[in-house]
């Protein structure tokens, strides 16, 4: 039998805390008194000790939930009957467990392996809900990580008696996600009924917006004379916790004088203004570009320089050939594999565009891992073409539009974005006439493809009208030379506007 672990008395006059931290998660070990999680309130910060020990069976009230004196926290149950009290118990929140059958087993739905370096991810949709009926290998949540969208399929078919992360959680490789029960003779979910754990953050009927923050952590921020903007929540929905307070005044601290802030304060806003305004919080993929972006900035000596490309020949020799190349090769021939083959070939005069720094040494590759940037509904991706020196056309655009479209569905894995030695960007896709592109680290050259326009070009003496691309290729300065930068950029214009040097290697 279960035994409950409720909100302590916290103090007079004070009727409600937040969770701030869990120390212990489904299916841990606990001793008598040992610390189970941490409330904050307006005053003060409580620590909550386990009444007994045993194994922790359930948390009812997730990071950032508001909760009463006296409510629910979690279930902890004997050491020998944790497997089955798990999930006799209210697994969360938000949604109620059905009692799993007696004719049937009991499974966990664990996090996958999210790929190499990747150790946690945002639980971001379930197909399921408590009581629905699975089958085996049918998809139940999906998973959201710094690159990449991971699906989460049954391990077995029976019927879904506990969701331990809901939507927004942070779980942790290897972390359990849900309880399976057995298909047959499955109660079904318990009633849902209003209860102090479903009301949503105050202030917010819809629960989705004007997040309430942590009262401890509101004094914090008053004491402190920092605005809510400056402070990066870490809580439900982003909700502002006592310690991330202390994070953002510490990194304020610790960060150089004369050094510019990382972000300004957000200007004030009219009130009128502000109720027109939605804040969603970013997403894990957009966080990593982001970051990502940043640090290149801040570590490669990036400059870009241009040229730009005749694409008459270019064009004229597709016309010709597209239709012919689709019913031998089936896949359309596009500017993508020209641009390529032209790259793969100033490579090889150029090859410091190819390398990349390691500490003191220059690592140069002598192989061509291709990173063909692909702009999807959650962000920019690059998936990696590996060995594209050795390729030909067709296997190209074969692979081109194969993983374009797994980068569009999210079904890209971790493995298929990582190792790339170049990168090639093409924003003339939407319009784009110039732009700089910002390297890929720890790449040492990124290329600029844009829109082609009808320009007057002087050809021979006589004006003439021809389809002109700008060319940009962003390189870091430490490792490429200007000179290696405009030959690269010479050689790939050579080629294109004279595709039979690429037969010739010339």
């Amino acid at each position: 039998m279960t035994t409950e672990v409720r909100v302590p008395t916290l103090g007079e006059s004070v009727t409600e805390a937040t969770v701030a931290t869990w120390f212990k998660k489904p299916g841990d070990s606990v001793a008598v008194d040992e610390m189970l999680c941490e409330l904050e309130t307006d005053k003060v910060t409580v620590e909550v000790p386990s009444p007994v020990a045993g194994v922790l069976a359930d948390i009812v009230a997730k990071e950032g939930d508001t909760v009463g004196v006296d409510a629910l926290l979690a279930n902890v149950a004997p050491a020998g009957e944790a497997g089955s009290e798990a999930v006799e118990a209210r697994p969360s929140a938000k949604s109620e467990a059905a009692p799993a059958s007696s004719g049937g087993e009991e499974v966990k739905v664990m996090v996958p392996t999210l790929g190499e370096s990747v150790s946690e991810a945002t639980v971001a949709t379930w197909f399921k809900k408590v009581g629905d009926s699975v089958a085996a290998d049918e998809m139940l949540c999906e998973l959201e990580t710094d690159k990449v969208s991971v699906e989460v399929p049954a391990p077995a078919a029976g019927t879904l008696t506990a969701i331990l992360a809901e939507e927004g959680a942070t779980v942790q490789a290897g972390g359990q996600l849900a309880v399976l029960g057995g298909a047959s003779g499955a109660a079904a979910p318990a009633a849902e009924a209003p209860t102090q754990y479903d009301t949503p953050p105050a202030g917010d009927a819809n629960g989705s917006k004007d997040i309430e923050d942590a009262p401890a952590a509101k004094k914090a921020m008053a004491e402190a004379g920092i605005s809510r903007d400056q402070v990066q929540g870490s809580g439900k929905d982003g909700r502002v916790m006592k310690h991330d307070v202390s994070a953002a005044l510490s990194a304020a601290k610790s960060a150089p004088a004369a050094a510019a802030p990382a972000a300004a304060p957000r200007a004030p806003v009219a009130a009128e203004d502000a109720a027109r305004e939605e804040r969603v919080k970013m997403t894990r993929l957009r966080q990593t570009i982001a970051r990502r972006l940043k640090d290149a900035q801040n570590t490669a000596a990036m400059l870009t320089t241009y040229n730009e490309v005749d694409m008459t020949e270019v064009m004229a020799l597709r016309s010709q050939y597209k239709d012919l190349f689709e019913k031998k090769h089936g896949a359309r021939l596009g500017f993508m594999s020209f641009f390529t083959k032209a790259c793969c070939h100033a490579l090889k005069e150029v090859p410091e565009v190819n390398a990349e720094i390691d500490g003191t040494d220059v690592v140069y590759k002598n192989f061509v891992h291709m990173g063909i940037a692909a702009g999807t509904p959650q962000g920019l991706v690059v998936p990696v073409l590996r060995d594209v020196d050795q390729k030909s056309f067709a296997e190209i655009e074969l692979e081109i539009a194969e993983k374009g479209k797994r980068a569009r569905d999210g079904k890209l894995s971790m493995a298929e974005m990582q190792g790339g030695t170049f990168t090639i960007s093409n924003g003339g896709v939407y319009g784009s006439l110039m732009s700089s592109p910002i390297l890929n680290p720890p790449q040492s050259g990124i290329l600029g493809m844009h829109k082609i326009q009808d320009r007057p070009m002087a050809i021979n003496g006589k004006v003439e009208i021809r389809p002109m691309m700008y060319l940009a290729l962003s390189y870091d300065h430490r490792i490429v030379d200007g000179k290696g930068a405009v030959t690269f950029l010479v050689r790939v214009k050579e080629a294109l506007e004279d595709p039979r040097r690429l037969l010739m290697d010339l």
